[in-house]
């Protein structure tokens, strides 16, 4: 089976006069009963639900959904989600291109990784701020949403769609986690979201997914980050050296913007051949996403939200003299000082 061209390209994506009705109808446009659809994530609890989610929507209306990750799933929440919901979703390493007509990606866009830039996508679904080569047939962007989630939730309701209790939970731990309770920006469209989605959810299931998150290997990891902890005005930086799971810098992230002292907690790590730094913002001023580009921007791929963001730089880009682990701290730290 050949890759069909993608036709229709949508270049900007849909304004927020659009209703979630009128989406879904486009949305259902975009692929027959005889395509096959490939959906790709970068697997965590709201892509994982935003993707299972769209393949509901196109349940009987294609001839095959498949969802591929391509990151090591390894945080104990997001195994125990996938394990208690059953979720069936494979390693992008098992692909097979030939086999799919139609692409989707949700939660991400093509420019946040090289696995993702392979494919042509026909559609992409997303709240994080929009970058380049964002183009699709179909195109829902809504950069303040706290959760791709709560735009699935937006088109099922809106089709009528029997939810079931597992779609139900998944769609609302992703809400829950990615807008951290509600603590990051969101908007009241999450909060619609999450109270539709509540009296459908199972709460057991949500409590041991959420319970599931701490071990005792994370507990040697937190030790060390106390270990390297700097407060460098009201910024908490941490280094954490080479790490085998970059959501471990995530979880250390959030863990230490709880200190009274620090209104900026930023971890940085090294893993596979990147640098990765984590931004985590609880002041007013200033903004994540933007302050992840102005520092390192110029090296990688840098960017996120006003309160959360991420930058990811190849070693080779900024390997020169740095022959040992003390010279990337010494980069991250001679960068963040300007903040």
């Amino acid at each position: 089976m050949t890759l069909q061209k993608t036709t229709g390209i949508a270049e900007q994506p849909f304004s927020k006069s659009v209703s979630a009705a009128e989406k879904y109808k486009r949305l259902l446009d975009v692929a027959a009963l005889e395509d096959t659809m490939a959906i790709l994530i970068n697997a965590d609890p709201d892509a994982i639900a935003g993707a299972i989610a769209l393949k509901r929507i196109f349940w009987r209306r294609v001839k095959k959904v498949q969802i591929y990750h391509i990151n090591t799933i390894k945080r104990a929440d997001n195994l125990a989600l996938i394990k208690l919901l059953k979720i069936d979703q494979r390693h992008i390493r098992e692909l097979q291109s030939s086999r799919f007509t139609r692409w989707a990606i949700v939660d991400s866009q093509p420019h946040h990784d090289e696995l993702f830039e392979k494919h042509p996508y026909d559609i992409i679904i997303d709240h994080h701020p929009r970058g380049p080569k964002c183009t699709g047939r179909f195109v829902d962007i809504q950069e303040d949403y706290g959760a791709t989630s709560t735009i699935l939730t937006e088109y099922l309701r809106a089709a009528r769609i029997k939810i079931s209790p597992r779609l139900a939970t998944a769609l609302f731990y992703g809400i829950k986690n990615d807008t951290e309770n509600f603590i990051r920006p969101t908007l009241p469209n999450d909060m619609d979201a999450f109270r539709y989605l509540y009296p459908l959810a199972n709460m057991n299931i949500v409590k041991k997914i959420e319970f599931s998150e701490m071990t005792k290997k994370t507990l040697s990891h937190f030790r060390m980050a106390m270990e390297n902890l700097i407060i460098y005005k009201n910024t908490a930086f941490i280094h954490m050296g080479r790490v085998n799971n970059p959501d471990i810098l995530v979880m250390i992230a959030d863990f230490f913007l709880k200190l009274a002292e620090a209104h900026w907690c930023i971890v940085s790590g090294l893993y596979g051949q990147k640098l990765i730094v984590i931004f985590r913002n609880a002041g007013f001023r200033r903004d994540a996403g933007k302050m992840a580009q102005k520092l390192f921007g110029q090296w990688g791929a840098a960017g996120g939200h006003k309160s959360a963001a991420r930058a990811e730089i190849l070693l080779k880009e900024i390997e020169q003299d740095m022959e040992d682990d003390s010279k990337y701290k010494k980069f991250v730290m001679s960068r963040i000082k300007g903040l």
